[in-house]
């Protein structure tokens, strides 16, 4: 693929190699460092002068300083003449905080979404955002990717009666991705209304949908604490589930999660690759993960050839 060029953050390596293998390429060479002050420094290796560039870069980790990163990698390689920066950011940081919900609270997707403006980003590529019209806070084109295709596949590989199981959301907000997974598969579907005294802390869940004698599927964009999935992989056993499995684009796993995981009555926890689960899985015999370099990969190489992205929402091959 003549003038193209792909550069790898630092949070998330694995899955650029992972990217760039698939399209044939090598990745670029860049150096990124701290001062002894932490500001972070960026020094891109070679020239891109004229090329299509793809930062790789993913919200997790040391998110703010990943972040930083991003911004400085952009701004470097469209002063250095590049003819296209492209960010590939398979985790969307700061997606949840994108609505005014209480007095005086900041829109901070809205604020991110500035900084890669600013920085020089003329296209943004992302997977599964928390709330699609995060889309809306930029002035620049966004292709919002769905891990829809991966999960698909992983479902009808490894759960053998998935022709009689039924998908559940496990708030109101996902009903629109739970419901796109059930008609692909022809199931029913059913959701779980919560209610939250404060964030990360789940009050009380009701069960619209009828579980009894059937394998659940829990299917969500993103798990912190992993509260509100073990909260709800427990109601529905309580209600006759035979086997829980939770399927989550974003598995963040920050604090009480693996131990949460592991008490709880799931099968299987399946997460894509979007946040490197390395150390997690060694910790958590029930996560497995699915890889989407394909879906990135397809989405750089038709973007670059100047074809449609929304073929990948049902097409992509695995």
């Amino acid at each position: 693929m003549p003038n193209i060029k792909i550069f790898s953050g630092s949070s998330h390596q694995d899955l650029s190699q992972k990217i760039a293998d698939r399209l044939g390429l090598e990745l670029g060479k860049v150096v990124t460092k701290k001062f002894s002050n932490q500001e972070t420094c960026v020094e891109i290796g070679e020239s891109v002068r004229g090329e299509d560039v793809y930062i790789v870069q993913s919200g997790c980790g040391e998110i703010n300083d990943g972040l930083m990163e991003l911004l400085i990698m952009i701004n470097a390689c469209k002063i250095a003449s590049a003819s296209r920066v492209t960010a590939v950011i398979p985790c969307f940081p700061y997606a949840r905080q994108d609505k005014k919900d209480k007095s005086r609270a900041p829109i901070s997707a809205k604020l991110v979404a500035n900084m890669l403006s600013i920085a020089g980003a003329d296209h943004i590529i992302t997977m599964d955002l928390h709330a699609s019209q995060i889309q809306g806070f930029f002035d620049i084109p966004v292709d919002n990717l769905y891990a829809e295709p991966a999960v698909l596949k992983w479902i009808k590989e490894n759960i053998s009666e998935w022709k009689n199981c039924i998908v559940v959301s496990p708030d109101a907000g996902g009903a629109k991705r739970v419901t796109s997974i059930a008609d692909r598969l022809n199931v029913d579907f059913a959701l779980i209304h919560k209610e939250r005294k404060k964030a990360n802390e789940v009050d009380r869940m009701v069960l619209v949908g009828d579980v009894k004698d059937r394998v659940a599927i829990l299917v969500d964009d993103m798990a912190d604490t992993c509260g509100t999935i073990c909260h709800a992989a427990d109601k529905l056993a309580s209600a006759g589930a035979t086997r829980v499995y939770a399927i989550l684009t974003h598995g963040i796993f920050s604090g009480p999660a693996i131990a949460r995981i592991d008490s709880a009555c799931f099968e299987a926890v399946v997460v894509t690759n979007t946040i490197p689960q390395e150390d997690k899985m060694k910790n958590c015999s029930k996560i497995q993960v699915v890889d989407v370099s394909m879906i990135l990969a397809e989405a750089i190489r038709r973007t670059h050839n100047g074809e449609s992205v929304s073929y990948l929402f049902s097409h992509v091959p695995l």
